[in-house]
C-alpha cells in the first residue's frame, strides 16, 4: 500500500516554484514576470510562478523516470488500476489512444452510435472499421442509454475478428449499463474492453455509486478527472489493466496524441485531485449524494417536472444519483427554451440541454445553497414561463439510428471533398464531423451515408435553439462530402 498522503509532482512543483534563479527556458512569460496585466488581474501572479516546463526534478511526461511516475502509481492504486498515464488533452486524446493502441488500418472495432467525438476522432487516426450497435433507447426522456449484452454479442459473432468492444459508460445521463456482462462477453473473444467513462472517475470512491469500469471488468478506461472531481479543466487519466493492451503501444499512442510541452498547472492539479479523493472521497461523495437526493426530491414534487430515475433493463441497470436530468415538456417548453431562462434569468446554469431535458452535474464542489437555488429557480420555472402547447417527442435517431458506414472514417477523412447545399447531401457520403455539443454525440460522421433522418434531425436540433459544431458550416447551410 502506498501513502496516499503524499503528493510527489505538487511538492516537486513547489519546490521549484520556491528556488529563485534566472529563467532562460519556456514559458515565455518567465514565471508571471511578463504576463499580461489583464489575465493577472483576473488569476493573480501566483499561479503562474508554477506554469513552469520539464525542468530536471520536474520529470518528463513522455518519459518519466521521477515524479510523475511516482504520481501515476499512486493515481493507479487510487483509482483501481495496474497502471495509469496522466492526461493533459483532456479525455479526448486519451479514448483516440485507446483506439490507436488496439486497432490499425482496417481493423474493426465495436461500439455503440452515441460515442463521443474523440471516438470518431480515433477511428480516423487509426484507419479502423466501425461497427456500430445500437444503444438501447428510452422513449419517454428521449435518450440513448447503453448498448445491452446482447447486442455486444451479436456483432461480435457477425465479426469474430474484431480488436476490440468500446462503450460509454456511464453515458451523459449518468446511466450505466451492464459492464460486467459486456466484459465477460468480450473476454470470450479474447479482445479488450475499452471505455469511455469520462463522466464516471468518482464511482470508486463510494459505494452508493455505480460500480466503477475497472472492478466490472474493463481492460481500459478513461476518465475526466476534471468532469466531476477537483482537477482543472482538460486534466484526465487513462488506466489500464491486465496482459490484454500493451502498454508499451499506449505510451506511443499517447505520445501522438498529447502536447509535447504539458502544462504542470494540470499535472499538479491531477496530483492534487488524487490525494483528495484517496483521504477524502468516500466523505465528499457522502455529502454530494446527499445534496443531489435532496434536489432530485424535491424537483420531482413540482408539478410538470419529471426526473430521469433508475430502471432496470438490459441497457440501464444502475444510474449515478449526483446526474441530474429533468424533463420540461409538460410545461410546454423545450429543454433548450428552460436553459436560456434559468441561465439569464434565474442565475442557475445546466451542463447541457436537449430538446425535452436539462442536466446537471452536482459534485463535490456544489453547497447546500446551490441547490436550494437549483430547486426554486425551477418553482419560479413551472409558475411563471408555462407555456399552452406539447413538445412532440422526436422519435431521435438512436430510437432507429440509420447508418451505413460505406468507407472508413480515414478514408473519407482524406479523400477529395465538395461543399454542397445540405438539401443536396441525401444520399451522399459525409465527410466531416456533424456533432450537437453538448454532449458531442455525432449526427454524421466520416465515411456514412447522409440520410434524410439525420438532416431532419440536425434541422430540428438547429430549430429548437441546439449548437452544431464540428463541421465546416455550423449555419448548416452546406455539408462538405466525398466526391463521387
Amino acid at each position: 500500500m502506498l501513502n496516499q498522503d503524499q503528493t510527489p509532482l505538487l511538492d516537486a512543483i513547489k519546490a521549484c516554484t520556491a528556488n529563485p534563479h534566472a529563467p532562460f527556458y519556456t514559458p515565455g512569460h518567465k514565471r508571471g514576470r511578463g504576463i499580461s496585466p489583464a489575465l493577472a488581474d483576473l488569476l493573480g501572479k501566483t499561479v503562474f510562478q508554477a506554469d513552469l516546463t520539464e525542468l530536471a526534478g520536474l520529470d518528463s511526461l513522455f518519459s518519466p523516470q521521477g515524479v510523475i511516475v511516482a504520481a501515476q502509481a499512486l493515481a493507479a492504486e487510487a483509482f483501481g488500476a495496474a497502471q495509469t498515464w496522466f492526461l493533459v488533452n483532456g479525455s479526448t486524446c486519451g479514448i483516440a489512444a485507446a483506439i490507436l493502441a488496439t486497432c490499425g488500418t482496417g481493423d474493426e472495432i465495436i461500439l455503440p452510435r452515441n460515442v463521443h467525438s474523440s471516438a470518431i476522432a480515433g477511428l480516423i487516426l487509426s484507419g479502423a472499421m466501425p461497427i456500430f450497435v445500437n444503444p438501447e433507447y428510452d422513449s419517454v426522456f428521449d435518450i440513448a442509454h447503453s448498448i445491452t449484452p446482447n447486442a455486444v454479442e451479436a456483432a461480435l459473432q457477425q465479426h469474430p475478428d474484431a480488436k476490440a468492444v468500446l462503450t460509454v459508460y456511464p453515458t451523459y445521463y449518468g446511466v450505466c449499463g451492464d459492464l460486467a456482462a459486456i466484459s465477460h462477453i468480450t473476454h470470450q473473444y479474447n479482445i479488450p474492453l475499452l471505455i469511455d467513462e469520462a463522466h464516471g472517475a468518482h464511482f470508486a470512491f463510494h459505494p452508493e455509486l455505480p460500480t466503477p469500469a475497472l472492478a466490472a471488468g474493463a481492460d481500459l478506461t478513461v476518465q475526466s478527472i476534471h468532469k466531476v472531481l477537483g482537477a482543472l479543466t482538460q486534466a484526465s487519466m487513462l488506466h489500464l489493466q491486465g496482459q490484454r493492451i500493451d502498454c508499451d503501444r499506449v505510451s506511443k499512442a499517447l505520445q501522438l496524441v498529447q502536447s509535447t510541452s504539458p502544462s504542470y498547472l494540470l499535472l499538479a492539479s491531477l496530483d492534487a485531485a488524487r490525494q483528495q479523493m484517496a483521504l477524502d472521497g468516500e466523505k465528499l461523495m457522502s455529502r454530494t449524494l446527499q445534496l443531489a437526493d435532496v434536489a432530485r426530491s424535491k424537483i420531482s414534487q413540482i408539478p410538470g417536472l419529471s426526473i430521469l430515475q433508475p430502471q432496470i433493463s438490459p441497457g440501464f441497470v444502475e444510474l449515478d444519483r449526483t446526474r441530474l436530468t429533468v424533463n420540461v415538456t409538460k410545461l410546454g417548453l423545450t429543454g433548450f427554451e428552460a436553459e436560456a431562462i434559468l441561465d439569464e434569468k434565474l442565475g442557475v446554469t445546466a451542463e447541457f440541454s436537449s430538446l425535452q431535458n436539462l442536466t446537471f452535474i452536482i459534485s463535490l464542489g456544489n453547497t447546500a445553497s446551490d441547490i436550494e437555488q437549483l430547486v426554486q429557480s425551477f418553482e419560479v420555472l413551472a409558475e411563471k414561463y408555462r407555456r399552452n402547447r406539447v413538445i412532440v417527442n422526436r422519435q431521435n435517431l438512436v430510437h432507429n439510428w440509420e447508418y451505413a458506414v460505406q468507407i472508413s472514417p480515414r478514408q473519407a477523412f482524406f479523400e477529395k471533398s465538395e461543399t454542397l447545399p445540405i438539401e443536396q447531401t441525401s444520399d451522399r457520403i459525409c465527410a466531416e464531423i456533424v456533432c450537437p455539443y453538448p454532449p458531442g454525440i455525432p449526427v454524421l460522421m466520416p465515411g456514412e451515408v447522409i440520410t434524410k433522418t439525420a438532416l431532419a434531425e440536425l434541422r430540428q436540433i438547429q430549430t429548437m435553439g441546439g449548437f452544431i459544431s464540428g463541421c465546416a458550416d455550423p449555419s448548416l447551410q452546406t455539408l462538405k462530402v466525398v466526391n463521387n
